[in-house]
């Protein structure tokens, strides 16, 4: 018995040294809060844990047998290893699809971007247009403003386009600008927790609720919701300065 627990021990430190530098790396380059919720990846980590840290060393439990020759045991343990590894690119893989670049404020919403969300031709559009707020594949999440283009036409081109299911200007780099641009018109958009019909009554409660306890000003216009995908957060700002105070989940 004390072979298999060593085995097993030693396969648990080395699966979750492996985890923790891979998941790792996402979460501080990527996924820092609200980016991990809003991308909705806490399934592909949870198949992934499921997998290294639980499947993997359990079946190394029961599978070292010290009366079994090394080289079956070997092989055993790399096949086990194997489909770790295919489980642990999985994860990589999706999480490098999905990651957030971008925190964009438009007209009247915030809402965030993954690089899934970006085509090759816009990507390279950007790159040409506007170098400095393309993406490349070392960057960060940035917060930054995404206006329409001041020519009408093809102002009116995007937002048809976008109606009817087209590339919204949120995933065209070549039209981004500095977020401090942004911040004349994003006050305007600026609302109480109570003008917020998305949420529902009981979520509106919390959301003041949690406003309460972290002592921020209630009762203001001073939010704005934050959406990615299905989900989405509330942006709390300071009137004065607008910077953000909180994003706070309504769940």
């Amino acid at each position: 018995m004390r072979f298999r627990l060593k085995a097993f021990g030693l396969h648990l430190a080395g699966s979750a040294a492996a985890l923790t530098l891979v998941l790792g790396a996402f979460w501080l380059g990527w996924y820092r809060w609200p980016g991990w919720y809003l991308a909705s990846v806490l399934h592909v980590v949870g198949i992934v844990v499921l997998v290294d840290l639980v499947l993997g060393p359990t079946l190394t439990l029961i599978v070292a047998n010290p009366g079994k020759r090394r080289t079956k045991l070997a092989r055993d343990i790399a096949i086990i290893v194997a489909v770790q590894l295919i489980a642990l690119g999985y994860a990589g893989v999706t999480l490098w699809q999905g990651r957030p670049l971008y925190y964009t404020f438009s007209a009247d919403r915030l809402e965030l971007v993954q690089a899934s969300d970006l085509k090759l031709d816009d990507i390279l559009a950007g790159r040409r247009e506007n170098p400095a707020l393309a993406p490349y594949w070392y960057s960060l999440p940035r917060w930054i403003w995404a206006p329409l283009p001041e020519n009408p036409q093809e102002a009116k081109r995007i937002a048809m386009g976008t109606v009817l299911g087209g590339t919204d200007v949120i995933q065209m780099p070549r039209y981004f600008r500095p977020w401090a641009q942004g911040l004349p018109g994003l006050r305007e958009q600026l609302r109480t927790v109570d003008e917020m019909q998305s949420f529902g009554r009981g979520e509106r409660q919390a959301l003041k609720s949690r406003i309460a306890q972290r002592g921020l000003p209630e009762g203001q216009a001073n939010a704005m919701i934050m959406w990615g995908g299905s989900r989405r957060v509330l942006a709390v700002f300071d009137l004065k300065t607008l910077m953000i105070q909180a994003l706070l989940r309504a769940d």
